[in-house]
């Protein structure tokens, strides 16, 4: 759906991880891999977790066909559960789009908490968003809250306001707008750090 090549939000998330010498990593929504691959062709260890089995399946397949099986360990996932993760035990968390899917502002404070739980204190999560000014929103069927439903796909949009109370716990080091696609999708990308 969105190609082979890393998203730019990986490009921007990998100089972090570089910047803080972060070696491990969790993908959130890993879809068909693009973005895990890319990690791990740099250096970066990716548990990439997905809902879907069959992506999980792809990424695998891919990662011994690419020999970065070393680099990426996979599985099916809901994020709306709680993570399979010990307190403070992970470096950084990374998700591209996943938290613009259909899930409520009440998941979405879950998985927040979840990701802050999981997190080494100082650790760092850098996920993106479709937002306000995006062309789709308050196009389409209005599902409730921030979402959106066009051509059968949910999309739930965040203003600024939304990203910074999403922030509860965590140092907000930054939200740059950037666009993607031929569309173009307008996200946010937002850098949080564990206080």
């Amino acid at each position: 759906m969105f190609g082979l090549e890393p998203s730019k939000s990986a490009v921007k998330a990998l100089k972090s991880f570089q910047d803080n010498g972060i070696k491990n990593i969790i993908e959130l929504g890993a879809g068909l891999g693009r973005d895990t691959l890319f990690f791990a062709k740099n250096f970066i260890n990716v548990v990439a977790l997905d809902y879907s089995k069959e992506s999980i399946k792809s990424i695998t397949n891919k990662s011994k066909r690419l020999n970065l099986s070393d680099f990426i360990k996979t599985e099916v996932f809901d994020v709306r559960e709680k993570f399979p993760f010990k307190d403070n035990s992970i470096d950084a968390c990374y998700s591209h789009m996943l938290y613009c899917m259909a899930l409520s502002n009440d998941d979405l404070e879950n998985l927040n908490n979840e990701i802050f739980r999981i997190l080494k204190p100082g650790g760092i999560n850098i996920y993106t968003v479709r937002h306000v000014e995006d062309g789709d929103y308050k196009n389409g069927i209005h599902i409730g809250e921030d979402l959106y439903e066009n051509d059968g796909f949910i999309v739930h949009f965040f203003s600024e306001d939304k990203v910074k109370k999403l922030s509860k716990g965590f140092k907000l080091i930054d939200i740059e707008k950037f666009e993607e696609g031929k569309f173009p999708r307008k996200l946010f990308i937002v850098k949080n750090r564990k206080i």
